[in-house]
């Protein structure tokens, strides 16, 4: 005979379920903007050996484009910033896991990203580009011809170069960004292939190179990764960049840590 149980017991029981189903539910479902300000303190993925986005200076404190937007970004939302430092390969594992809310670290916007995170709009120019010294005329790929150049092998630049680069091209490769930046700066090539931070470093460090922009390989801006599934964070981050955007904070920042205004960035 089949037992009935009371309509109490059973809406009792349904409450139940439904509570134990939210204990289960991932870390990511959460609102994670209710969250930060609840607690008052937004975490963030920062870089901390990646200059001039984000590096550590003589006291250890992280310093770089990226570091003052992940303050400005917490300014806006009136809590404290926790700083958390980051590497390309841990950084949206870190956003995945729920160990920061954002990832503030020259973060470019891909396909294959955008399965697994969110992107607000571009906060901060970020180029691949051609380097040689002032005394070579060079303005375009064709240019390139019968010259040598280092890029770091399977970069990115190392794929658009490869695009671009006349047949002749002697197109040497490194191991790593120090070892290409160190073949142009002996004089093993001619120029170097390479993104605008790794430059902005080798010119700072070498002013008797007079080592200049030739030509954009390619634009790759940064943007603000965040969880998927966080509509009420990814509004608010937005309208925090685009209000920097509009009064002038973007180019602010972009000129003191970049030597050039952000200019242009897409949404």
């Amino acid at each position: 005979m089949t037992r009935r149980i009371p309509a109490l017991a059973l809406l009792q029981t349904l409450f139940g379920a439904v509570a134990f189903a939210a204990t289960l539910a991932p870390a990511s479902a959460a609102d994670d903007l209710a969250r930060i300000e609840h607690e008052r303190v937004l975490r963030v993925a920062i870089p901390t050996d990646f200059p001039p986005y984000g590096f550590v200076d003589t006291s250890m404190k992280p310093q770089g484009l990226d570091v003052s937007m992940a303050e400005y970004v917490a300014r806006q939302l009136h809590v404290k910033a926790e700083l958390v430092p980051a590497t390309s390969s841990n950084r949206i594992p870190y956003l995945q896991s729920g160990k920061v809310e954002l990832v503030i670290s020259t973060l470019g916007k891909t396909a294959e990203r955008e399965k697994v995170i969110d992107f607000s709009h571009a906060y901060s120019p970020f180029f691949l580009a051609v380097y040689g010294p002032s005394s070579m005329s060079i303005h375009d790929p064709a240019q390139l011809a019968g010259k040598s150049i280092a890029v770091t092998r399977g970069s990115v630049e190392d794929l658009q170069l490869t695009k671009v680069a006349p047949a002749s091209t002697r197109i040497q490769r490194f191991g790593d960004n120090a070892s290409t930046i160190s073949a142009f700066v002996s004089g093993q090539v001619e120029l170097v292939a390479t993104g605008v931070s790794v430059a902005a470093t080798m010119i700072q460090h070498n002013p008797a190179l007079h080592a200049q922009l030739k030509f954009v390989l390619k634009d790759s801006p940064n943007f603000i990764g965040m969880a998927k599934n966080q509509p009420a964070l990814l509004a608010r981050v937005n309208a925090i960049v685009d209000h920097a955007k509009a009064d002038g904070e973007l180019d602010k920042l972009s000129e003191h840590w970049l030597g050039r205004p952000a200019g242009k960035l897409p949404r």
